[in-house]
């Protein structure tokens, strides 16, 4: 069960969750959230590896493979846990239900939030949904290189200053509605090119955590 609030502190916890394909999970995905979370105050960081991504290529490393790569990630960092529940459905993992599930079990009134990237937020409006998100979560946006701050659209632009806020105290203020552009480093690493360079040979040493690699290389993953 989710605890909702910060016995210490006496204060509403915020329950971030951070989704993605992480074939293979890497240092793009973890340090920009480390970042935000030191900026947000956040105690933890819920990862929640997809299953059937429905905006994106199938991913070329099977589930129990991604997921024991997040787990080894993630294994001695206390910020991170991990929740299996989309990577237990054969559907598509439509943002919008997981949402849901996690509002039932932490109730109305806990701060909940959703991590996403600039390149995510561009193109937020594609989602299954996506009106329907700022009613259940805030959405926490880490910035990525190469994506503008400002959005494609008047009436999307419109829609993020409706919502925008600059103090990040004001998530634990409210349970939903909210979106927060956090300035988290620019870390220019993608999953398919660490796949690309497998394939070539070449070193990803510097793009995710050695246990990946190892990982990886065991598996004889992307080759």
């Amino acid at each position: 069960m989710l605890r909702t609030t910060n016995s210490s502190l006496n204060s509403p916890i915020i329950h971030a969750l951070f989704g993605g394909t992480f074939d293979p999970i890497h240092y793009g995905h973890l340090r920009p959230v480390e970042a935000l979370a030191k900026q947000v105050g956040l105690k933890q960081v819920i990862l929640l590896p997809n299953h059937v991504p429905p905006h994106r290529p199938q991913p070329e490393a099977s589930p129990q493979q991604r997921l024991a790569m997040v787990h080894l990630a993630v294994q001695d960092n206390p910020l991170f846990t991990v929740d299996t529940r989309e990577l237990q459905r054969q559907t598509p993992s439509y943002t919008i239900e997981t949402l849901k599930s996690f509002r039932e079990e932490v109730g109305e009134q806990c701060p909940l939030a959703f991590i996403i990237g600039q390149d995510s937020l561009q193109s937020i409006h594609t989602w299954h949904c996506w009106a329907e998100l700022l009613d259940i979560c805030h959405l926490l946006v880490c910035s990525r290189p190469g994506y503008a701050r400002q959005l494609a659209t008047p009436e999307m632009q419109k829609w993020l200053e409706q919502h925008q806020i600059d103090t990040p105290a004001s998530l634990s203020q409210k349970s939903h509605g909210y979106i927060y552009l956090a300035k988290t480093p620019l870390l220019d690493i993608s999953a398919t090119d660490i796949r690309q360079r497998h394939q070539q040979g070449l070193s990803c040493d510097d793009l995710l955590p050695p246990s990946i690699q190892n990982y990886i290389d065991s598996q004889n993953l992307y080759s």
